[in-house]
């Protein structure tokens, strides 16, 4: 497209017209293509902008809404060849009435007429016109009530339906965008920008599970705040002596105080939540 709109350029046809000003774009072979290179151009920009659609992958959540918008296409293509239809239709039936409303003369016309009736583009004094006309009021009101009452909530209730059945994989499917993405850019990455990313992840390093636990290598921290996930159960068991991986496992020391251990997780679990219950009663108040 950006090679055609080179070959249109006015720019350069005024270049070669000796009677035109250095650097204009108004001359005689100029004007002839003006307007072929205005359409080349909105085409385009409009290209251009749908090219920086791919960013939303930047936001899970705008991705998420991206991929819901591609899958709702095919809805709406269904109710623009039902709206086709029926425009069809209509109009090959109200031009063979025979009537003298402005614009329903012929197919094209009364076509383009019922299409504004549709979308809200035809004015409420044509409407009024249309009563001299007993029969066209009739078939309008049929149409109007076929598309506007009809398809149009029918379409709604498609999109919603439509919504509901993508929204809980919705997420994923973002996910697996943003991946196959990352995975076609990683091609073009230099090895030497790749290695300095690895770097600076710091993979060999341990992290650290509390505060002096030292942990495994090869993961990244992540900090949150202390009352975002209360835990209190250890879920890593500590076992002394050897690591060598032919010694037995040792026993669980912990396996006879089974009851015991969870009569205090019902009696932590009660506590917590009498102490969310006082706060919340003290929010109240």
């Amino acid at each position: 497209l950006l090679m055609l709109m080179l070959c249109m350029e006015p720019f350069i046809y005024c270049f070669t017209d000796s009677d035109a000003p250095l650097f204009a774009r108004n001359c005689e072979l100029g004007d002839r293509l003006s307007f072929s290179y205005s359409v080349a151009s909105s085409a385009a920009m409009l290209l251009y902008f749908l090219s920086l659609s791919d960013l939303s992958v930047l936001s899970t959540r705008l991705s998420a809404y991206a991929i819901v918008c591609v899958k709702m296409l095919p809805e709406v293509a269904l109710f623009l060849f039902a709206l086709t239809f029926f425009v069809l239709a209509f109009a090959c039936a109200v031009s063979s009435l025979e009537q003298d409303g402005v614009g329903f003369q012929s197919i094209p016309e009364t076509g383009l007429q019922l299409f504004k009736m549709t979308f809200g583009m035809f004015s409420g004094s044509h409407y009024d016109m249309l009563t001299d006309y007993p029969a066209l009021l009739a078939a309008i009101f049929a149409y109007v009530i076929t598309t506007v009452v009809y398809l149009l909530n029918l379409l709604i209730a498609q999109l919603s339906c439509a919504y509901q059945a993508s929204y809980q994989d919705m997420l994923g499917y973002a996910r697996l965008n943003r991946g196959k993405i990352v995975a076609e850019t990683m091609a073009s990455v230099p090895p030497g920008r790749w290695q300095r990313f690895v770097a600076q992840l710091r993979l060999d390093e341990r992290v650290e599970f509390g505060e002096g636990d030292i942990g495994l290598a090869g993961g990244v921290q992540i900090w949150e705040p202390s009352a975002a996930n209360i835990t209190t159960v250890d879920m890593i068991r500590r076992f002394g002596g050897t690591t060598s991986a032919e010694a037995e496992w040792p026993e669980d020391a912990f396996g006879g105080d089974g009851d015991d251990e969870d009569r205090f997780d019902r009696m932590e679990r009660l506590v917590e939540k009498a102490m969310k219950r006082m706060s919340g009663g003290k929010r109240k108040g």
